[in-house]
């Protein structure tokens, strides 16, 4: 493998300078075809309006040894090619500022969460299209400086499903996935079949690229630049699947873009197009551990945002329950 340069920064390999494969009008075609706009009450819930009690009940069958594993990154305070904006953490209280007894220590924490750097999950108020959020909201009308009136995550509330892993890597045999490498549909299909697993109905899709286990051997990188993760051709499948909740070690976006502008098209199809949340930069190394050591790559999902009204996401760490 490739030895990390002096300052520590392993950069991807350059962009190919590939023209976009997809034309502006193709995209608009494709996600006029997988909208799921004016299908659920409440709408602002989207696609977690499919998760049942009984998907509820079938996710709590699936516990067999009780393994909990954590989904969330540590919280990080240092600047890096990938964590544009660090988040804060400083203390508050050392011990000295109420009565003597007993003693208490208190931090503050702060981040701006929607980036690389921090696991965390895109409500539906997170990404317009062509001036629209989900259902057809003029994203203007719904959202200011106070916040969304629409799609919040505090409308979203907590979701527990099936989830998923799509070990890519492990499907196909390598450590990790490149940047810049393209997820197309047939290779979804290819990962069900090599991992014994298959994508249904209000179940949380994860998908796994070996991000951080490339980052942690060969130093990091800006993953805005390059990074792995879906085409946009995989985007139907899921649609078909009837999918609650996409996520990844990545943002499932493939970077560079093969949209003729549109910077990040399986956010706007998820999102705007499908009403499903997204879950972005998971720590997945430890599940793909997990699963493999049990032989299967399904389990229960847990997932508790913040109660945030007006907010259009927030940090989270969810567990996956085996």
């Amino acid at each position: 493998m490739n030895t990390s340069p002096a300052d520590g920064v392993t950069p991807p390999p350059p962009p190919s300078g590939r023209e976009p494969e997809v034309s502006r009008q193709e995209f608009d075609a494709l996600f006029a075809a997988v909208r799921t706009w004016g299908r659920w009450v409440p709408a602002d819930r989207g696609a977690w309006n499919r998760v049942t009690p009984d998907h509820v009940r079938r996710a709590a069958a699936l516990i067999r040894s009780g393994t909990a594993v954590p989904l969330g990154l540590p919280w990080d305070t240092r600047p890096g090619p990938d964590n544009r904006r660090p988040a804060l953490h400083y203390m508050s209280d050392l011990g000295d500022v109420e009565a003597p007894e007993p003693a208490t220590y208190k931090d503050f924490i702060a981040v701006d969460y929607h980036g690389k750097a921090v696991s965390h999950l895109d409500a539906l108020s997170h990404i317009a299209y062509a001036g629209r959020l989900y259902e057809g909201r003029p994203a203007r009308e719904a959202i200011d400086a106070a916040g969304t009136r629409f799609g919040s995550v505090a409308a979203l509330g907590p979701l527990v499903t099936r989830g998923v892993l799509l070990d890519l890597p492990a499907a196909l045999g390598v450590d990790w996935l490149e940047p810049g490498h393209a997820v197309h549909a047939r290779d979804l299909a290819a990962a069900e079949s090599a991992l014994g697993v298959r994508i249904d109905d209000g179940c949380a899709v994860l998908l796994r690229s070996g991000r951080f286990r490339r980052s942690r051997e060969l130093g990091p990188w800006d993953s805005d630049a390059a990074s792995a993760g879906l085409h946009v051709d995989a985007v139907p499948m899921l649609a078909e699947r009837a999918i609650a909740l996409l996520g990844g070690d990545g943002d499932s976006d493939l970077r560079p873009s093969p949209v003729e502008g549109v910077h990040s098209p399986v956010h706007a199809l998820a999102v705007a197009a499908m009403g499903v949340p997204l879950l972005d930069n998971l720590e997945l190394e430890a599940l793909s551990t997990a699963c493999a050591e049990a032989g299967r790559y399904e389990f229960m999902i847990v997932v508790t945002p913040l109660n945030v009204p007006c907010g259009t996401g927030s940090p989270v760490n969810p567990v996956a329950i085996l």
